[in-house]
């Protein structure tokens, strides 16, 4: 049997959280030289970055050493650089510690900020900024949540055990509890379970709902209400499976879509940069699992209060919250 080369660690440190990028040259190709191959694989960065980084010394090798321009193509070769950090606007919230052990930090992230860099998204995530003051240069994300949704997500302090934690969310060992603000529909029945087929097709925002077996399904329940013109109602929802968008599209096809969605049922003009009014009113409010490494029985809870459901008025005027009252 083929073994798979062992992947050698990086001999570039992380900065500001991150992690540099390494790239694996292919097992074959007609490429002469390493720039060549990466000018093609990177052409969205244009030649001239890659010949800067080349210059400045900033595409090394395994042995940390900055890899010539003129190197040979080796296939299986690996490099490592950083990429230029884009310019983010700070999320002017925090990020919330609820447990800390020798294995997993859960932690309650507020709207806005990405869990993992991605994108226009990279020291400004969720996990950047963990690694920075939690000092855990090692810490990665068992799942992600989405960048407009507060809540908790889990992480792994040891590489290593990543994969038996992210387990837990492929095999659904993991109960996760979210609360949403949206309209309230008296005519509306419920609890009820959604299932419906949802596809993310790449590139486009919006996930749809399309004939076919069912790959999402969700459980929704009321939890109260407010009655009156444009009254809203707080759910309780559990998703059980994890379809991108999965709770955002359910509501919305049931005609309550979430306060402040952009995507849902219709997508939004852009925002500006920086502009952190109206949250998406959706939180995953509890994470409930055996641990599978030590055994142990763990239920969280996040500590925020979505803005709408406190005080309407303000969310709707645009108020930022703060980490008081549910940011």
């Amino acid at each position: 049997m083929r073994r798979t080369p062992r992947t050698p660690p990086s001999p570039l440190p992380q900065r500001h959280g991150v992690d540099p990028v390494r790239v694996r040259l292919p097992a074959t190709g007609s490429w002469g030289t390493v720039r060549a191959h990466l000018v093609e694989r990177l052409s969205g960065a244009g030649a001239g970055v890659i010949d800067g980084m080349f210059d400045a010394g900033r595409i090394v090798g395994a042995d940390g050493r900055p890899v010539a321009a003129d190197a040979p193509f080796v296939p299986g070769m690996f490099v490592w650089f950083h990429r230029d950090l884009p310019d983010e606007v700070p999320v002017p919230f925090p990020v919330w510690v609820v447990h800390r052990d020798e294995h997993i930090v859960v932690a309650d992230k507020p709207h806005f900020l990405a869990t993992t860099p991605r994108g226009g998204h990279v020291a400004e995530t969720a996990l950047a900024r963990l690694r920075r003051e939690l000092d855990l240069p090692e810490l990665t994300a068992a799942h992600r949540l989405d960048r407009l949704t507060a809540g908790l997500v889990l992480f792994t302090v040891r590489p290593e055990e990543r994969g038996t934690y992210q387990s837990l969310f492929r095999d659904r060992r993991i109960r996760k509890e979210y609360e949403g603000v949206a309209p309230y529909d008296p005519g509306l029945a419920l609890p009820r379970t959604v299932r419906s087929r949802i596809v993310k097709e790449r590139g486009v925002l919006t996930a749809r709902e399309v004939p076919g077996e069912p790959n999402a399904v969700s459980r929704v329940e009321l939890v109260e209400h407010r009655e009156g013109p444009g009254g809203l109602a707080r759910y309780r929802l559990t998703p059980a499976t994890g379809q991108t968008h999965q709770l955002r599209v359910h509501l919305s096809a049931l005609g309550v879509p979430i306060l402040g969605d952009p995507l849902y049922p219709e997508v939004a003009a852009p925002v500006p940069a920086g502009d952190f009014r109206r949250p998406l009113q959706l939180l995953a409010r509890s994470l409930e699992f055996t641990d599978p490494v030590t055994g142990a029985e763990h239920r969280f809870r996040s500590g925020r209060v979505l803005a709408a459901w406190a005080s309407y008025d303000r969310w709707a005027a645009g108020g930022n919250d703060g980490p008081s009252d549910g940011q």
